[in-house]
């Protein structure tokens, strides 16, 4: 599976929490918002550091 489709698959799983929590006010589901969004906010860090260490490596393909 491609970090985009994870990015995808992981903001789409939140969907129904976010529309119970804004849309219908079950508490409960901003807790399981509030997970997921720690989640993201992981992926997202460690997808940067991916794409850091993917550019350095190709920068130094091209140098040698």
């Amino acid at each position: 599976m491609s970090k985009y489709q994870e990015l995808v698959k992981l903001v789409e799983s939140m969907e129904s929490d976010f529309e119970k929590f804004y849309d219908k006010g079950v508490g409960s589901a901003g807790t399981r918002v509030r997970k997921g969004l720690q989640e993201l906010t992981k992926f997202c860090k460690e997808a940067r550091n991916d794409v850091t260490a993917v550019k350095n490596e190709r920068k130094e393909s091209k140098t040698k």
